[in-house]
């Protein structure tokens, strides 16, 4: 009875209004299809001009409370935002490539990669993760290659250290990263080198004052405590990461919660005998079997490290490759290695690389030096959390030493050894998919 109302009612109109009508939504709809509009922000080698202040824009937008979708594996990892007179004035600003896209060219590319031929997949970034970085105060943003990035990309970030750690002000945040830390309590195995240097007793004295003022006799006690509160932020859902020789260091913290490693001019009395055999690598995160380098005059932790073993990796071609995963069926590992390159070139840090042998086998290679049998980049789950441990120190400086001038990102603004970094920067953000492997 209403369909037929309604129909007789419309026998009123004159033709030539009911011609207007349709006329009007047919104008209206195409104007929708063809006018509306969003930007897509390309990472690939051709289509970007600074990828590092893309991930910036991309964290820009997550702030304002608008999702963006992270196009996996489609050129080079790219970026699906709202349009807006305000973003595209921010990419312009920032030197950052962008493309205007109608909705329909974007539903085309989004039914491209969602075909199952393609390895390829649109994971959609929910919130801007809210960043911690775990660095001494006294230290300068130029001596991580983390907080310069951070900085360059324009991506906001709080610095914490011990204190705030201790006092359990990790929940605050969604990421974590470690600065270049020894959580062994043995002063970056710097001794050898540099003890009699100004710099060096300072850091000592200090470390050693700190340790004190939180209620620790000995600095190697008052790191272990710092690292099993991390320990626990992980395993409660954070995601960590870290670089050079906190990768290391907090692993071996960990398996020698219970053992005393440091020899006495590290912390005033002898090591425990046998240590080694005393270690419990089931408190590990990413590494097994490792020994333990005794001689403190020795700049290396333990046999985890490669760094004095790449006789055979000239610097000329001392580059490591990203594995390939499946976006669809592995999209964490898949975000983790987006790049507009699958070669990345190598740099050295107290920790380069990684013995393959000593990984657990839980834990995921990203990238590596087959030449070597390295691995440079791996990631892992702990507890409900995320870990991600990159090797070396700075990914545009091959051997950077101390006091060595900062690296200036405005002449790599593309680097893809940087882009690693920001991948992980972003990956708290993305709408959790139940991993299928």
């Amino acid at each position: 009875m209403t369909m037929t109302y309604r129909f007789k009612k419309t026998t009123f109109l004159s033709p030539q209004l009911r011609l207007r009508g349709v006329l009007f939504l047919v104008s209206l709809l195409f104007s929708l299809t063809s006018f509306a509009s969003v930007i897509l922000i390309p990472m690939d080698a051709e289509g970007q001009e600074n990828h590092l202040k893309a991930y910036g824009i991309t964290y820009w937008v997550l702030s304002k409370q608008q999702k963006v979708q992270w196009l996996l594996n489609y050129r080079g990892g790219s970026f699906l935002l709202p349009d807006g007179d305000a973003i595209r004035k921010e990419c312009q600003i920032r030197g950052v490539s962008f493309e205007v896209l109608t909705d329909g060219q974007a539903e085309l590319i989004l039914d491209e990669i969602s075909s199952p031929s393609q390895n390829q997949d649109a994971v959609v970034l929910e919130k801007a993760p809210k960043i911690a970085v775990y660095s001494p105060k006294e230290n300068q943003p130029w001596d991580d290659a983390v907080t310069m990035v951070l900085t360059y990309a324009e991506i906001p970030y709080v610095t914490i250290y011990d204190e705030e750690v201790l006092g359990d002000k990790l929940a605050l945040y969604d990421w974590l990263h470690l600065h270049h830390e020894d959580f062994t309590g043995q002063y970056g195995r710097f001794y050898g080198a540099y003890r009699s240097v100004p710099w060096y007793i300072e850091a000592k004295e200090q470390a050693e004052e700190l340790a004190r003022e939180l209620g620790y006799d000995k600095v190697s006690d008052e790191k272990l405590a710092v690292a099993l509160k991390i320990r626990n932020y992980v395993i409660g859902g954070g995601f960590m990461f870290a670089m050079c020789s906190a990768t290391d260091s907090f692993d071996i913290a960990l398996a020698a919660e219970n053992v005393d490693i440091c020899e006495p001019m590290f912390d005033g009395d002898p090591s425990d005998a046998n240590y080694q055999s005393k270690l419990d690598y089931g408190n590990t995160f990413a590494f097994t079997n490792f020994i333990l380098e005794r001689n403190p005059l020795k700049y290396e932790f333990s046999s985890i490290d490669m760094t004095v073993k790449r006789g055979n990796v000239p610097k000329e071609s001392d580059y490591f490759s990203l594995m390939e995963f499946s976006a669809k069926w592995d999209p964490v590992p898949t975000m983790l290695t987006q790049n507009h390159t699958s070669l990345v070139k190598g740099f050295m840090g107290q920790t380069t690389a990684f013995a393959r042998n000593e990984i657990k086998p839980t834990v995921m290679v990203l990238g590596e030096n087959k030449i070597n049998g390295e691995a440079r980049y791996i990631h892992g789950i702990k507890g409900k959390g995320f870990f991600t441990f990159y090797g070396g120190h700075d990914p545009e400086d091959y051997q950077h030493r101390v006091g060595d001038p900062k690296t200036e990102l405005e002449l790599h603004p593309t680097s893809p050894g940087y882009r690693l970094i920001l991948n992980n920067v972003l990956f708290p953000a993305a709408r959790k998919k139940k991993q299928k492997t």
